[in-house]
């Protein structure tokens, strides 16, 4: 589904450019009251089997917008319950689960099975039967291949083997998204999260056909700095080249920034250079002396996967603070009264954000997603903004602006160690989504990857496949590689800002 724009695409957009123009008008927030009526007008409904549901599902996601729970189901209650001490709220305004299933969206998908479709021909070799493992598949009176699902291992072998690709595999979208199998079914087999095993990797809730799955958002909150006269300043991550559309260059991005009312605007980048310098260090100094491998730091999904299933590896994982986190604390060492919003693809950098040991640092995190929300709201349009100085956006090296694609990382600290100590060989492997990573993990655990530098990214593709992205992956890997071209200096260690390593550490 990534990269196909689709009904989910324009109800979630709706959503954000919604209650970003609700924000920046003010006045009485009750009005959100309304809106699933503006989002879906009329009396038939366009998705669902009536106007009333597609109504709900809206309400819901717009109370998750503004960063409030999700309504019980059996209470009555309008979207606008608890709004204004959410939107007079000066800090954060979102208590955990971030990631949440909207039950009565949810279509009750059944979980994984092996079928038997109607493409069947009644073979007399019936190789499915011949290569279960479990005597699960018999054949029927027509002489067709049947499944027990009562025996069937899901294995797949059968679905290889039928010449006619009879066979298929049936799997709930979002739990064949989730790197942590933590999609699981509630009584009415609704999908329901099970939080000790999710990450906030994001990646049901973008994978979800129906709609049914939504991160609580801070966009409210951030305008409503702004609108106080409040300093916020916006540190961008690296994959925001090409999404919000070729005429959005990082100068017209800057520019645009500011008709939103954001005071400034830094590439994050530059953190991703001082993280590198870091981990490259710190690789230098405990592998293989005091543990046998590195784990990267940036990916906060990765290192909570590593963390939750391996936690006899957790101090193996770099502590090194991620490239959101420097750079926050560069700025307001700049800025001492500023606000800082991270913007970035990453639904997981919000529960970062949150947490106790970076909340001083980070005050908002918004996804390209909720920011281009922004821009709808005040009818942005980047073919007819004017450049501003590229001050803040030019910094960051090739390396750092690698981030943002997977195997980025691990290369940019393999580069910088070859300075650091040139005759330092140094083997690296990255985990390409969080199934992966744990397969990476596994092979740690079977002392196979001793000595190594392991980046994990818990997104298939990198942070260009956050689930805050809006372009297409592949699309947006290549604007990465462009825009690395385009930097200054290759070597993180040619960064203007390693002198400030120090200070930001300490």
């Amino acid at each position: 589904m990534r990269g196909v724009h689709s009904a989910v695409d324009e109800i979630r957009r709706n959503v954000f450019t919604e209650v970003a123009r609700l924000a920046y008008e003010g006045g009485d927030y009750s009005r959100i009251d309304r809106i699933p009526y503006k989002i879906v007008p009329g009396e038939v409904a366009r998705h669902r089997h009536d106007v009333f549901l597609e109504r709900a599902i809206v309400q819901e996601r717009l109370r998750l917008a503004v960063g409030l729970p999700l309504h019980s189901v059996d209470v009555l209650s309008p979207p606008s319950d608890g709004i204004e001490a959410a939107v007079k709220s000066n800090d954060k305004f979102f208590e955990e689960p971030l990631v949440n299933v909207i039950t009565f969206a949810c279509n009750a998908c059944p979980p994984k099975q092996i079928r038997v479709t109607n493409n069947c021909q009644g073979c007399i070799s019936h190789p499915c039967k011949a290569v279960c493992p479990k005597d699960a598949i018999w054949i029927d009176k027509d002489k067709h291949s049947v499944i027990d699902q009562t025996k069937c291992i899901k294995c797949g072998r059968c679905v290889s083997q039928c010449p006619y690709d009879a066979i298929s595999k049936m799997e709930r979208p979002c739990a064949a998204a989730c790197g942590m199998d933590a999609i699981e079914s509630d009584e009415n087999g609704h999908a329901k999260i099970n939080y000790d095993k999710c990450v906030s990797c994001g990646m049901c809730l973008v994978n979800c056909p129906f709609a049914a799955i939504a991160d609580k958002s801070q966009i409210v909150q951030v305008i409503n700095a702004i609108q106080r006269k409040e300093e916020v300043i916006a540190c961008v991550a690296p994959a925001f080249v090409g999404q919000f559309g070729k005429a959005a260059t990082p100068a017209r991005l800057k520019a645009a920034m500011r008709t939103l009312g954001f005071a400034d605007v830094v590439e994050v980048a530059i953190g991703a250079d001082l993280c590198t310098i870091e981990e490259a260090h710190d690789f230098l100094e405990k592998v293989p002396a005091e543990q046998p491998f590195m784990g990267t730091s940036c990916c906060p999904a990765w290192s909570m996967m590593a963390r939750k299933l391996f936690p006899e590896f957790k101090n193996y994982i770099s502590m090194t603070l991620t490239p959101m986190v420097i750079t926050a604390r560069m700025v307001k060492k700049d800025h001492p009264g500023a606000r800082i919003c991270f913007i970035g693809p990453c639904a997981a950098k919000k529960l970062e954000a949150n947490s106790k040991s970076v909340r001083s640092d980070v005050d908002f995190v918004l996804t390209f997603e909720e920011l281009q929300g922004m821009f709808d709201a005040k009818d942005v349009d980047f073919t007819k903004i004017e450049s501003c100085s590229a001050d803040g956006m030019d910094d960051g090296t090739a390396m750092g602006r690698g981030f943002a694609v997977v195997g980025g990382v691990a290369a940019a600290v393999k580069e910088a160690i070859r300075h650091i100590e040139p005759d330092r060989e140094v083997l690296t492997e990255y985990g390409d989504g969080l199934r992966e990573c744990r397969k990476m993990l596994m092979m740690a655990k079977a002392d196979k990857r001793s000595g190594y530098l392991l980046e994990g990214m818990a997104c298939p593709g990198g942070c260009v496949a956050g689930a805050g992205t809006i372009s297409m992956v592949r699309e947006g890997a290549a604007n990465v590689e462009k825009f690395k071209k385009d930097a200054s200096a290759l070597s993180s260690t040619e960064s203007p800002f390693k002198g400030r390593l120090k200070d930001v550490l300490e």
